[in-house]
């Protein structure tokens, strides 16, 4: 009996440690290569300074919105911070998946202020059950869809319409961003270009469109051009660009950006362009998932985040753009002998109406006002990925076929929830 009590009383212990260090430990979920890695060490001596408390940092990496999102829907993984986009925050709203972050730093500043007041406009066009988005979410990198191109090969001229994509004398040099949501409804924008200025239908509509009408239409569309296709891609188009592999690129501008630096150091000229029938602005926000254990520590770590030299250092490490505005981005991202100025306003306030800044990273308000936002497609998701790979046919990538079955996984699994929710509220009420 007493050696059971005292392997009893071990095992509570044990428990009790693991307990302790999981509630020192701080678990972050987030996309491949979107940080600056340094920054994860010196945080944990930051967070030291500011509260007293010791942290440890479990990092990992997700590739898929959908992969992240099965993990944290079905409560298998305790993630204090992920880092999912837009449209996937909307479902991770709706399905009560997520919890309100604290701006409470003690002495601590509160950074997350510094997060540009368009990404408060972008977050609140967000469906979110009647809730307030930056109670929920705190904006991390931001940027738009639009073409990646080959100015040896291509003018600038061609790549202001979509239709270039269709010129037969650029087949077999084209790829394509394999991201059905952001093909799908950059080229739905541009489709109905002509409803849009005629006051026929706003640009949200569109955006938020996934009628029959409207994806026939896209696939109609895309099944004209797909001939010229060489490769539907995930990562690797903007290599073929820094190659010359490629000529034009439908790619994201943090991939644009990154292709652009590189290519310019083995003498290959690319530039980036948003094609003037109107395409999306994207964006990824931190989020504290609602089975997250230390908040604490997660809430903090946004606020490091937010810090204008923090953000800095990111945006100079992966290429992506934060949603950290302010006098100190703007100073520090201006240069009048590299680029022309602009109006930027939107971004950093109303000094920035001639802003000499990067336009791939900052592009003119005149394009931002062209653009929709992503938002989640709910149960019409099978329908566009059904689309999707129609269009691509063999071609069709292992990702598409992965995503579909994540989707109906997903689909399962809220459905699931919602009637577990359903029932705990009857219990509830006997």
């Amino acid at each position: 009996m007493k050696k059971l009590i005292a392997l009893a009383i071990a095992l509570l212990m044990a428990f009790s440690a693991m307990a302790a260090d999981r509630a020192h430990t701080l678990k972050i979920y987030n996309w491949a290569d979107y940080i600056d890695e340094s920054l994860l060490k010196e945080f944990k001596d930051w967070y030291k300074q500011q509260t007293g408390e010791e942290v440890e940092i479990v990092y990992q990496l997700f590739d898929i919105n959908e992969v992240m999102f099965s993990k944290i829907s079905l409560g298998r993984e305790d993630y204090d911070l992920v880092c999912p986009s837009d449209y996937i925050i909307e479902k991770m709203l709706r399905e009560d998946l997520l919890l309100p972050i604290s701006r409470d730093f003690g002495s601590t500043p509160d950074y997350t202020v510094n997060v540009s007041p368009f990404m408060h406009q972008m977050m609140a066009n967000t469906d979110s059950g009647n809730r307030n988005v930056a109670d929920y979410a705190v904006a991390y990198m931001w940027g738009t869809v639009g073409l990646l191109y080959n100015t040896a090969y291509i003018s600038a001229e061609e790549v202001k319409t979509w239709e270039v994509l269709r010129n037969p004398d650029y087949a077999g040099k084209i790829y394509v961003k394999d991201a059905f949501r952001d093909v799908y409804t950059s080229l739905l924008i541009g489709l109905k270009k002509d409803e849009i200025d005629a006051g026929l239908v706003s640009r949200d509509e569109v955006s938020r469109d996934t009628s029959p009408e409207s994806i026939q239409l896209v696939e109609d569309w895309l099944n004209s051009m797909k001939e010229g296709v060489q490769g539907w891609e995930a990562d690797f188009g903007k290599e073929m660009m820094t190659k010359e592999k490629g000529w034009i690129n439908f790619s994201w501008s943090g991939d644009a950006q990154w292709a652009i630096d590189e290519a310019e150091k083995v003498g290959v000229k690319l530039d980036f362009s948003v094609p003037e029938e109107g395409s999306v602005v994207w964006y990824d926000a931190w989020v504290i998932p609602k089975y997250a254990v230390n908040t604490k520590a997660a809430s903090y770590f946004i606020n490091f985040m937010c810090m204008p030299e923090n953000a800095l250092r990111n945006m100079e490490a992966i290429g992506y753009v934060s949603a950290i505005g302010g006098h100190e981005i703007l100073a520090a991202q201006s240069d009048s002998t590299l680029w022309e100025a602009q109006d930027v306003s939107y971004f950093f306030g109303p000094s920035a109406v001639a802003a000499c800044v990067n336009p791939v990273q900052y592009p003119a308000a005149r394009i931002i006002s062209r653009c929709g936002v992503l938002h989640d497609t709910g149960d019409r998701t099978e329908d566009l990925l059904a689309m999707w790979t129609r269009v691509k046919g063999d071609n069709a990538s292992t990702f598409t076929f992965v995503l579909l079955g994540i989707a109906i996984v997903a689909l399962l699994a809220g459905f699931f929830a919602s009637k577990n929710r359903k029932n705990s509220r009857r219990r509830s009420k006997r």
